[in-house]
């Protein structure tokens, strides 16, 4: 009795090419996933020391200080999941050439993927607020996983005198803040397909009342930063500079609103 060997090599050869092109895709498609979120189109003054302003790019944090600082308020901010600090240097520079303090939380890992890792992203913004004692009020933001992080920070850290700016995040979900005092603004963009205008506003009976809410027309999740498009992001109708622009003033007015 022949035993049928061409016809197992083909069934082998066969599941070795499913195996081949499941391998091929895997890597290009993480490949296009780490292209979407690289840095792009940031100039490299912004991320330099002048005059004005002195750049601090840690480990752990990306700092800029303002030689002459206009006030005892400052910002701290999260960057989203998986998006390098410099991709916000656009968005958060010219606060500090308007002289407050900026200080850019980098997630571990970039993405903070674990429970562990937004721990120790907590714990690197408590270590900034503490190393900072001349800063009397803090402006707490962040942009999608960093809206959720700064959100959490809102409810362990009640003793911080802060206000928070949660910028195209659908946070929080789970928790309760509704009974805070401290201020609060939500920053969404019409276009958004990762954080959508419908469940950002389902957020609302968890958040004060007085909750401000910012719609920017037009925009998407993308481009509250700058790096590329999203998988399952919306296509913005209004520029990347325009729509920074919007949420910068957000962030300043909130600075303002701690005292000149």
């Amino acid at each position: 009795m022949t035993t049928p060997a061409p016809t197992r090599s083909r069934a082998a050869a066969i599941h070795r090419w499913i195996r081949y092109g499941f391998l091929i895709w895997a890597c290009l498609s993480l490949s296009w996933l780490a292209n979407s979120v690289r840095t792009r189109g940031v100039a490299e003054e912004l991320l330099a020391s002048d005059g004005e302003v002195t750049v601090v790019d840690g480990p752990t944090s990306l700092e800029l200080h303002p030689r002459e600082a206009r006030s005892d308020t400052a910002l701290l901010f999260f960057c989203g999941s998986g998006i390098h600090p410099h991709a916000y240097a656009p968005l958060l520079r010219p606060i500090a050439d308007a002289g407050y303090p900026v200080f850019v939380v980098k997630l571990p890992y970039r993405l903070a993927p674990l429970a562990s890792h937004k721990e120790e992203a907590l714990g690197r913004a408590r270590r900034l607020t503490a190393a900072h004692p001349e800063i009397v009020r803090w402006v707490i933001a962040g942009h999608s996983l960093g809206g959720a992080l700064a959100a959490r920070l809102a409810r362990t850290e009640r003793g911080l005198d802060a206000a928070f700016v949660l910028i195209g995040t659908t946070h929080p979900r789970e928790a309760d803040l509704s009974g805070l005092g401290a201020p609060f603004t939500k920053v969404y963009a019409t276009n958004d397909g990762i954080a959508p205008a419908d469940r950002v506003l389902a957020s609302a009976r968890r958040l004060p009342e007085a909750t401000r809410w910012v719609a920017i027309e037009g925009g998407n999740h993308s481009q509250f930063g700058h790096y590329g498009h999203q998988l399952l992001d919306g296509e913005a109708t209004i520029s990347r500079e325009a729509q920074q622009a919007l949420t910068r003033e957000v962030l300043l007015d909130a600075l303002r609103e701690g005292g000149e």
